[in-house]
């Protein structure tokens, strides 16, 4: 009989259609990515970006919200994506086009109180002088860096490669966003480094 009256008990559970999730009624679950796949900058998006080793951020109005990455609008929030183990992949969708890259750190600068970021921040490295030119040349490509202040750049420093030199080159605008290449080269050094700016194109532009 007592079997029979728990199985009486437990049926209007089941005919109610009410299910109390795991952790009872006050748990809450935080999404770590928006429905559109684009990411959150939240700690637990971050958290999720050093799983997953991918990255994907919408500036396709020509500029990044900190609303859009889970953040709230007109805080002061600077995000430091680091992977050490690995690097990320990183898609970066601009109005006219997509700036993508492997990086092992990504930065977002938002100490302000305005509604978006005023910079994305990424590393590219080479182990050799022919990686770094051709990194070089292909963010002429992708991205419409002006080929003469590149190319100037390569051949002087293929004259002198164990020198030092830090060099921006003019940006490119291709994609819709402003993408400038911060040179970091040193001969002494086994890897070498290129900063990678992305900002909203400057009014008039």
């Amino acid at each position: 009989m007592k079997r029979l009256a728990l199985v009486v008990l437990a049926v209007p559970l089941f005919l109610t259609g009410c299910v109390v999730p795991y952790g009872g009624d006050d748990s809450v679950t935080t999404p770590t990515a928006a429905a559109d796949g684009y990411a959150r900058l939240d700690k637990a998006g971050i958290e999720q970006i050093k799983a997953s080793k991918a990255v994907r951020l919408n500036m396709s109005s020509g500029r990044l919200t900190k609303e859009s990455v889970g953040l709230e609008d007109g805080s002061s929030q600077a995000p430091d994506v680091q992977t050490r183990d690995g690097e990320m992949t990183l898609d970066i969708q601009g109005p006219a086009g997509t700036v993508s890259a492997r990086t092992d750190r990504l930065r977002l600068n938002g100490l302000n109180t305005r509604s978006d970021f005023t910079e994305v921040t990424y590393f590219l490295t080479a182990r050799t002088l022919e990686d770094y030119k051709a990194l070089i040349r292909e963010g002429v490509d992708r991205y419409g860096i002006d080929s003469g202040s590149a190319e100037g750049w390569i051949e002087s420093i293929s004259s002198r490669p164990g020198k030092e030199s830090d060099f921006a080159l003019t940006p490119g605008t291709s994609t819709g966003l402003q993408v400038t290449y911060d040179l970091r080269y040193d001969g002494s050094k086994d890897v070498q480094v290129i900063i990678v700016h992305v900002d909203p194109v400057p009014a008039g532009s």
